[in-house]
């Protein structure tokens, strides 16, 4: 069976015409692909609805949860009766809306005290004012100069419907008689999420355009070399939008967390196109062009190719977090890698053909005057001498770098995990500054939800059950500041007393009006506990969830009855635990699976293990690193340690096969490490300042998880470079002496038993 290699190269200088077409037509096809991508954010980039927890989020807030939208209204004097009738025509502007279930203010509280007009004068809004609780007016008008409109959604309103009616009211807004002085202002978590999104788009066209530009600056001084060193950038800016076809093909969306995959993609993918031009290039000094396409496909195809899935395998180690977002950025970044290889193994081949590729002179390599020595060649021989003394004392070195990265293992246990999506944007957003306003002013709360289902909701014995749960929570747990369910309707609707039979029960639940027993109850099997939290950290969050927990295994509800905490501050909470346990398992699959991998390719356990070593050191590194920088573990960083595995196998791996080639020519051990390292030093450090330049792009994010990621990425790209040209010539003379121990050891058994 032919080789594919093989047969691409035949293809290529046979029909290099009818394969530009096929390049060109699947570009095409990729830009179409690309237009039809969308961003998404919210819950469903957090948990995953296959989960029981997921599905019971959903049905919690597709049946009970109703979102609602706060308008802020900033004035000198905001309850002068000029702006109490231009709210007062706003709110009627906005009941109408589709959506829109409930709209209230002061205004409304200020008509029933005042016999249903509205105030028209000073001394009637003082009047009615007097009138009303004063718990109730600080809440509605928090200052003098700020009060704010609610607006009531449907339950389960979807992120684009809710999206559609912020545009309507904002049009509204602008299309007003609003008076002089009057500022409003529409906010809450449905604005949040729209401006997010915004700032998503905007920032992931800032860090491709940063990203392609420091590949230009990268790729033009360090890859000079070479005809057409621009050549590499345009290759990965093709995988790139290859990525992005595919993405908008299959429907896949763009996270926060996947915006981050596409400057890494950059970085990474930008040494696959060097790699080819470079063999190109050398076999194009040798031979005719129809040559060197195939000497470069069929023997740098496969190499390249090992490398790309050894990094891949990293990535593919994200696909087993329970995280939706995380699992996304492992999958992008698979596609990514595929399709920046792809273009790379055929572009540059294909463009060396189509344009008559002609080698530059080799004015790089060229002595200068008095036979010294290039900078390059400075270089390989520094790295080399510094590769022959590790080599030669291999033990100290390496102790003491494990030492580090033990260290670095038992920091990473006292790194915070944040979960909290306002960190993560940037601090100057205008729906961030006024959402903090709002939660400044109304208090910082939480919500906590418990969902019961079962035949037994809406029975004497159920809604006895949950009136005496609120009541022991109220009053055992400092953490609850108050609690609502049907419960509580009943005892209003019932003179203050819970019903003793079914027929009670049944008849009072009749005289509830419907649009405010559908808070509490859908159905006579479904029913919700809304439990009022203060705000706390993750930590504390934590503790109080399970300890809500417990109580609900103490004070179990009656047979038949199956309660559970849900909502979004239950899986924000548990999203910590996920993070935390995730990024290990993570991690330990990535070095399972390079492992694995390198077993099947040379069948032997110590060379597999080999390169893994200095890795596993790197990964303790990191940890260090980001408790002495003081950043926090998010759904982004949590990817590093099997990133970081991906990443840093190339480097290793190269080494390790340069260093057995030197060998099977007949250098010893010592010689070999030395002479390996200081011939592809410079090649290594190259392509580790490229990558270095395309993770530095995720440093100008304004997302702070964005650039905390980049930050880290970027000192971990260093690492690798240390991990490769200090630690692995270590490791490699350290099981190379076990080795000829071994074998020497075995050789004289043999002699002892021949003799």
């Amino acid at each position: 069976m032919r080789s594919p290699y093989k047969i691409l190269a035949d293809a290529i200088t046979t029909r290099p015409l009818l394969v530009a077409g096929v390049v060109v037509g699947a570009l095409i096809v990729a830009l179409v692909g690309a237009s039809l991508i969308t961003m998404e954010t919210g819950m469903d980039t957090y948990v995953d609805k296959n989960t029981d927890r997921g599905m019971l989020l959903s049905k919690y807030t597709d049946t009970f949860q109703s979102d609602s939208i706060m308008v802020l209204i900033e004035a000198d004097e905001v309850l002068s009766p000029e702006v109490l009738a231009y709210v007062d025509q706003l709110e009627s502007e906005f009941r109408p809306q589709r959506y829109i279930t409930e709209v209230s203010s002061i205004a409304d509280l200020l008509r029933q005290t005042n016999g249903g007009t509205l105030p028209t004068s000073y001394a009637e809004v003082r009047q009615g004012m007097d009138r009303l609780p004063a718990s109730l007016t600080s809440r509605m008008v928090p200052s003098p100069s700020l009060m704010f409109i609610v607006v009531g959604l449907e339950p389960g309103l979807s992120q684009d419907s809710q999206f559609s009616l912020l545009d309507n009211m904002n049009s509204v807004i602008r299309v007003s008689d609003r008076p002089a002085g009057v500022t409003v202002t529409v906010t809450g978590e449905a604005a949040f999420g729209q401006q997010m999104m915004a700032e998503m788009e905007t920032s992931m066209g800032i860090l491709l355009l940063a990203a392609m530009i420091l590949m230009v600056v990268a790729v033009g001084i360090l890859f000079g070399q070479v005809r057409y060193r621009l050549l590499s950038v345009v290759i990965v800016a093709a995988g790139v939008l290859f990525t992005f076809g595919i993405m908008g093909l299959s429907g896949m969306k763009i996270s926060m967390v996947v915006i981050g995959a596409f400057p890494i993609l950059i970085g990474i993918g930008i040494d696959y196109a060097i790699q080819f031009h470079s063999r190109f290039d050398e076999e194009a000094r040798k031979s005719s062009i129809p040559e060197a396409v195939k000497t470069t496909l069929t023997r740098a195809g496969p190499s390249v190719l090992y490398a790309m899935l050894a990094t891949a395998m990293g990535f593919i180690a994200l696909w087993i977090s329970p995280v939706p977002m995380i699992r996304e950025f492992g999958i992008v970044c698979v596609i990514g890698l595929f399709s920046c290889y792809l273009a790379a193994l055929i572009i540059v081949p294909l463009m060396g053909l189509l344009t008559n590729y002609r080698p530059v002179k080799d004015i790089a390599h060229q002595k200068p005057a008095r036979n010294e020595k290039t900078f390059m060649e400075r270089y390989n021989d520094f790295v080399g001498a510094l590769a022959g003394k590790v080599a030669r004392n291999p033990v100290p070195i390496i102790l003491l770098c494990g030492i580090i990265a033990v260290i670095g293992v038992q920091m990473d246990s006292q790194i915070l995990i944040n979960t909290d999506e306002k960190t993560f944007v940037p601090s100057d957003m205008p729906a961030k500054i006024q959402l903090d306003k709002v939660l400044r002013t109304m208090g910082p709360t939480g919500s906590l939800p418990i969902y019961l289902r079962g035949e037994g909701v809406l029975t004497v014995d159920g809604v006895k059950w949950m009136h005496e749960f609120q009541n022991y929570e109220e009053t055992h747990n400092s953490k609850v500041t108050g609690s609502t369910s049907i419960a509580d309707l009943i005892l209003l609707y019932n003179g203050g007393m819970l019903p003793t039979t079914q027929q009670e029960l049944d008849d009072v639940l009749g005289r509830i009006p419907e649009d405010q027993k559908r808070r509490y109850v859908s159905g006579t099997t479904e029913a919700v506990i809304e439990f009022s939290m203060v705000q706390m950290e993750n930590n504390v969050a934590m503790a109080s969830l399970e300890e809500i927990q417990k109580h609900l295994t103490w004070k179990e509800p009656p047979t038949g009855v199956i309660a559970k905490i849900t909502g979004m501050g239950e899986m924000f909470t548990n999203l910590i635990k996920e993070i935390e346990a995730g990024k290990t398992q993570m991690t330990l699959l990535a070095f399972g699976l390079i492992l694995g991998f390198l077993y099947l390719i040379y069948r032997s356990f110590a060379h597999a293990i080999t390169p893994v070593i200095p890795i596993a050191l790197i990964v303790g590194w990191n940890g260090l690193v980001m408790f002495v920088l003081g950043i926090d573990y998010t759904p982004m960083t949590a990817t590093l340690g099997s990133m970081t595995i991906g990443v840093a196998s190339e480097y290793t791996i190269l080494i390790m096969e340069r260093t057995y080639e030197e060998r099977a020519n007949g250098l010893a051990l010592l010689p070999a490490i030395q002479r390996s390292v200081a011939q592809i030093g410079t090649a290594i450090t190259v392509s580790g300042m490229t990558t270095v330049f395309g993770f530095a792009a995720l440093m100008l994010s304004a997302f702070n998880m964005i650039n905390n990621f980049g930050a880290v990425t970027v000192i971990t790209v260093g690492f690798t470079l240390v991990g490769a040209i200090v630690v692995m010539p270590g490791v490699l003379s350290l099981l190379g002496r076990f080795e000829e121990i071994k074998a020497n050891g075995t050789s004289t058994a043999s002699d002892s038993m021949s003799t």
